[in-house]
């Protein structure tokens, strides 16, 4: 079995920008970087395998928990701790969903429950 290709990428924490650094695939379906996460979404951690990584709706980092994290020179520092997510643009049968609520903000109209 072949492994799958991998390269590095590099998130930025929204709250100090200490700069996470993950391998992922080549193929990324990256949405957005919020201090939330998107409700009824699946994340997975850093920590987990390659595959189960990128089969989930996103990623949960903690900043500077989650492995080694620099400034933006590329030099060692703390982070602050607090988490975040990485959200993955979703599909069902084949149409990209929205995320709930909209990461764009502004106001709703679909009145559900």
């Amino acid at each position: 079995m072949t492994a799958s290709p991998s390269i590095t990428v590099r998130y930025t924490c929204p709250y100090c920008d200490a700069v996470h650094s993950i391998e992922r695939g080549p193929d990324l379906a990256d949405r957005s970087v919020t201090k939330h996460s998107q409700p009824g979404w699946e994340y997975a951690t850093p920590e987990d395998d390659f595959e189960t990584r990128e089969a989930a709706n996103g990623i949960a980092f903690i900043c500077g928990e989650d492995g080694p994290v620099t400034d933006l020179a590329e030099e060692p520092i703390e982070g602050c701790g607090r988490p975040f997510y990485l959200n993955f643009v979703r599909f069902e049968q084949g149409v990209e969903l929205e995320p709930d609520p909209p990461t764009y903000g502004g106001p709703r109209f679909d009145f559900s429950p």
